[in-house]
């Protein structure tokens, strides 16, 4: 089974377009699919519906929750309907098996005033509060995803212009506005870049050690600045991403043109922000309305 599943994974990875962190998710969830067929003495020539069933219960009751059940199983029907599709097996056990129903959850995203008091958190009189506040102003501006800001490279960014050339999901480009307050931070940045890239690397955000900026490294730079700038909850850079979207659709943006800049291939993806700005709505009306 494992050349089955390696095959699989180099279709994700090469054929899709997949990045490094989805693949690395089917890896581990088929791992555990493979282990739960062994455990039952199965094959996947002879693996039943039950067989399917199972896992997911077996995964509940380790304590997997209701979300990663639901990709497990996800995972677990690619990978099958992949075998089917190049003629490995006859049927997928899968084929019938239920997604577990999900209540959709809204995004957590910063109230406006918390995103203006987290981006002015970095110090701006060194060239790690350059960078940062560099990076987080462009994450906001541009509702890019952390992978994708991590990834910017020299040429990806057009400051006479106003726009950076984002590297997302399934290998698609697009391009997105990024406008005056964050391009002047970038260029404030750059003044200093210098200092800490090695020679050659065409990183747009680097590291002390002259590298290209880690996601791991700027998540933790994002919980920094969110203590210091007394914003309660684990927040995380997507939470700046969810903010961009919800703030653009509150004053007025319509749901195509976030669709296009957030990358989303679905626009039914980007519906969850309507949810979001509907309950601002609701709060402005609570709040200020003499009868709310």
């Amino acid at each position: 089974m494992r050349t089955q599943i390696d095959r699989f994974l180099y279709h994700l990875e090469v054929e899709r377009g997949c990045s490094t962190h989805t693949v690395a998710s089917y890896a581990g969830d088929l791992r555990r699919f493979a282990e739960h067929l062994e455990r039952r003495g199965r094959t996947l020539e002879n693996a039943t519906e039950e067989d399917v069933t199972s896992l997911l219960v077996a995964a509940a009751r380790d304590g997997l929750a209701p979300r990663s059940v639901a990709r497990l199983l996800s995972a677990v029907r690619s990978f099958l309907r992949f075998l089917v599709d190049e003629g490995t097996l006859k049927t997928s056990p899968a084929r019938r098996v239920k997604v577990p129903h999900l209540p959709r959850a809204l995004p957590k995203l910063l109230q406006e005033h918390e995103v203006l008091a987290l981006l002015a958190a970095p110090d701006e009189r060194t060239p790690e509060g350059l960078r940062d506040s560099a990076m987080l102003h462009v994450m906001y501006a541009t509702g890019l995803r952390v992978s994708e800001l991590c990834r910017l490279r020299w040429g990806d960014l057009n400051l006479e212009v106003g726009y950076v050339s984002a590297y997302g999901k399934g290998r698609r480009r697009r391009l997105v506005p990024l406008g005056e307050v964050a391009a002047a931070k970038v260029r404030a940045y750059l003044e200093v870049r210098g200092r800490w890239a090695r020679a050659g690397e065409d990183a747009l955000f680097v590291s002390r050690k002259g590298g290209a900026m880690s996601r791991v490294h700027f998540w933790r730079k994002v919980q920094h600045y969110a203590r210091s700038a007394g914003i309660r909850g684990d927040v995380s850079p997507h939470w700046l991403r969810h903010s961009f979207a919800t703030h653009l659709l509150v004053h007025g943006a319509d749901l195509r043109s976030v669709q296009t800049m957030l990358g989303h291939a679905d626009i039914s993806t980007t519906e969850i922000y309507t949810h979001l700005d509907r309950t601002h709505l609701r709060r402005v009306v609570e709040r200020c309305h003499p009868r709310g």
